[in-house]
């Protein structure tokens, strides 16, 4: 004796109809899945920064104070001024030292765990580099203000150690000096390799990873020097990485602004002239004008990047 159901047909409404269009069709059902995040980004968010950075076409009317809304070049060519100048070549030349910095550190200890680092302490090194980026940005800043205040942990330690008389003599060179490390070029550009190191270690253990361990084999089985294995193999095989982590580095140092308000020296750089421009002094074209810049230096970056196959190891 056999049993069957009887269930009844699906009903063919409006919803299951268009169910079966969208199975059919998978171009369809990804555009759809895609369009709202596509219409958030290009209206909120993309359509908000080219009507700022339209701005940079206009002039401020120094009696008034009021934007004069007629096409000029003026704006931009302020950025020429030697003031302003100095500003573009400051903000640069910190995002480099913070870059090369944040790849010496990080070249070892990603080359460590992705070389000799077993499961366990594989482990352990992804909690530790990514346990910094989990506390508050503004609490790791705060908290680097106090370490390098004249009195604070370093100031102590180069005290036990007897090395105040180096540490005040970095302090008075002209261009990494200050009053003391909390104000000074050397403390932002400390603060800013601590903030942004995990985004450099990570891409360049990645690209470590990859390199075959038979190359480097049998380069030693041939004779090469530890030295010459590194110079030949290993630092061009790992320099996407390096480049990946550089693009994250270079990038957000370039566009911040906080770290310098609270650590840095009275010397302006691209983000604190930008708030400056646009709050305090009210002069949006020339706000947007500096706006323009890091997004110029970043496409540069970008394309040179590419060509070092960077994009790959992100």
């Amino acid at each position: 004796m056999s049993l069957s159901l009887d269930l009844p047909a699906p009903r063919e409404g409006v919803l299951r109809r268009l169910s079966d269009v969208l199975v059919r069709r998978g171009r369809l059902l990804t555009l759809l899945l895609l369009l709202p995040p596509l219409l958030w980004l290009g209206l909120v968010y993309l359509g908000s920064l080219f009507v700022f950075l339209g701005q940079s076409i206009f002039s401020i009317d120094e009696f008034s104070g009021t934007i004069v809304r007629e096409p000029t070049t003026a704006t931009l060519l302020e950025l020429f001024r030697p003031a302003n100048y100095d500003i573009v070549l400051r903000t640069i030349g910190i995002a480099a030292a913070v870059t090369v910095l944040c790849a010496i550190i990080a070249f070892p200890i990603a080359y460590y765990a992705a070389r000799y680092a077993g499961p366990k302490v594989k482990a352990a090194f992804y909690l530790a580099v990514m346990m910094p980026l989990w506390s508050s940005y503004l609490v790791k800043v705060y908290g680097w203000k106090l370490l390098l205040a004249k009195e604070g942990a370093i100031g102590w330690f180069a005290a036990k150690l007897g090395l105040t008389g180096a540490l005040e003599a970095w302090l008075a060179l002209p261009l990494v000096g200050g009053p003391s490390l909390s104000v000074s070029y050397t403390g932002m550009v400390l603060t800013f390799t601590y903030l942004w190191l995990p985004f450099m270690i990570l891409p360049v253990q990645a690209a470590l990873e990859r390199v075959p361990p038979h190359l480097i084999e049998a380069a030693g089985d041939l004779g090469a020097a530890p030295a010459l294995v590194f110079r030949t193999i290993i630092l061009p095989l790992a320099m996407p990485g390096v480049v990946a982590g550089a693009i994250f580095t270079f990038s957000l140092t370039l566009g911040d602004y906080i770290v310098p308000q609270i650590i840095g020296t009275s010397a302006l750089v691209l983000g604190q002239a930008v708030y400056t421009l646009q709050g305090t002094a009210g002069n949006i074209p020339l706000a947007a004008a500096f706006s323009l810049v890091p997004i110029l230096v970043m496409a540069v970056f970008l394309t040179l990047a590419k060509r070092t196959g960077a994009f790959d190891a992100l």
